[in-house]
């Protein structure tokens, strides 16, 4: 009976680590930075990774997985508490860069979601300017081919069956075609 609980909780994690692995592999897509106008630095990949769990949370809460979803978040910080330390920042550092991280996380979340719910380009792409792009509050260029990039990822996870998820299978989709 222990080894059967072991068992499936190592299974869990080895599923929450696959998961993890496609949302950074997602947030790392060259075409975020080149095409996208997304800095390529320790902010810029903080904010695609964001993005992109955060369009996975939106899925999985659609589904009623929430907590599978909250696997996933602790996984997300244990992701960006693992590069603070790998950066030799103290212990005193990273709690306090962490408070700050999931205070931005939970903020950006909260910025993007009026543009997501509604499938309002306009208003993602200003938000994205803002956040991602650090460009101001208007939309650019850039933040508009981010902004139609992420509300193809989101209309592709709408298709994505919990079964993909659950799998240990599930390989974040690619963005639609640019128009």
């Amino acid at each position: 009976m222990i080894f059967a609980h072991l068992r499936a909780r190592r299974a869990a994690r080895v599923l929450i680590n696959h998961i993890h692995g496609e949302i950074v592999a997602a947030a790392r897509a060259p075409a975020l930075y080149t095409d996208c106008g997304v800095p390529d630095d320790l902010d810029g990949r903080f904010e695609m990774t964001t993005l992109h769990a955060d369009l996975l949370l939106r899925r999985l809460a659609e589904l009623g997985q929430t907590d599978l979803a909250q696997e996933i978040v602790d996984r997300v910080f244990e992701g960006f508490d693992d590069a603070l330390r790998e950066m030799s920042i103290s212990d005193v550092g990273v709690a306090k860069r962490m408070k700050k991280m999931a205070n931005a996380y939970f903020g950006r979340s909260g910025a993007y979601a009026p543009g997501l719910s509604a499938g309002d380009a306009e208003a993602l792409a200003a938000a994205l300017a803002r956040n991602a792009l650090r460009a101001g509050d208007a939309p650019t260029p850039a933040s508009r081919r981010l902004a139609l990039r992420t509300l193809g990822l989101q209309r592709r996870l709408a298709e994505t069956p919990l079964e993909a998820f659950m799998s240990g299978h599930f390989h974040y989709p690619q963005p639609e075609a640019a128009p």
